[in-house]
């Protein structure tokens, strides 16, 4: 029987999700598009892949999932509408497309985008907290910023890696690692400024983007210098790093298939 294959883009907030992966008894967001692809489809055959885990709290613009079918959809605009209607609200499915056999969502090549929203020295509303990481002490911004051009390029990652093994494969390159003024997300109990790390790469590891983020805060609050972060990308080097930022302001921003 031939098979049909379809790309599904969804955004979602991920505040009251255990991640992507289902886990028993916990509410995940695989979970979740199962339960709606098994509602609408009235029990037919399925199965959803996705180009990747997104950890507990981490919320994304822009995610995207393949879907197996034994049966062709008739109508993909309609379809979409259907599994919009059904889906939580904090769940938004954004586009369908059709591809072929040969496409694999999870070795096909790609490139990630993360944002990660943060501010510092007050405290904030706690309508923020779904999406953004409050830092009570103050931080030099203009060293983060620093720190951050640090990651930029080929360099070795073990030290960003939680629990990494003697196996794994730790040179990396990031294209693009920046901290820069938050004008995307905007409200109006948001503090006057906050900010955004920007980081573009390929095949990130567990936790890297955060314990990234967690350096740079241990750099702004002067635990930390530009040397111990110039020293810990140095080839099989590891240092383990004190601080993972919390997932809550990670956002999985742009995955593009090359």
């Amino acid at each position: 029987m031939k098979k049909h294959f379809y790309v599904i883009t969804i955004q979602y907030l991920g505040y009251r999700f255990h991640g992507w992966q289902k886990q028993p008894d916990v509410k995940t967001l695989h979970l979740m598009v199962d339960r709606t692809l098994n509602f609408i489809l009235e029990g037919k055959t399925f199965k959803s892949l996705s180009s990747g885990r997104t950890d507990a709290m981490v919320s994304a613009e822009c995610a995207k999932f393949e879907l197996f079918l034994a049966e062709p959809l008739e109508d993909k605009q309609a379809f979409l509408n259907l599994f919009n209607y059904n889906l939580p609200q904090d769940i938004r499915a954004l586009d369908i497309t059709e591809v072929d056999a040969k496409f694999n969502i999870i070795n096909h090549s790609k490139t990630k985008e993360y944002l990660y929203l943060f501010t510092f020295g007050e405290k904030c509303h706690p309508f923020c907290a779904p999406i953004m990481t409050t830092i009570l002490d103050d931080l030099d911004i203009e060293l983060m910023k620093e720190g951050a051009k640090l990651f930029q390029g080929e360099h070795y990652f073990k030290s960003y890696c939680f629990k990494p093994t003697d196996n794994g494969i730790y040179n990396r390159e990031i294209i693009t690692c920046e901290i820069i003024e938050n004008d995307i997300y905007t409200a109006n109990y948001f503090p006057k400024q906050s900010y955004l790390l920007r980081v573009k790469g390929k095949g990130f590891m567990r936790n890297q983007i955060r314990l990234m983020m967690g350096t740079l805060i241990d750099l702004g609050k002067g635990k930390l210098t530009l040397e111990d972060i110039k020293y810990s990308l140095q080839q099989d080097v590891f240092v383990k790093m004190e601080y993972i930022a919390p997932a809550s302001g990670l956002i999985l921003n742009n995955i593009e298939f090359e």
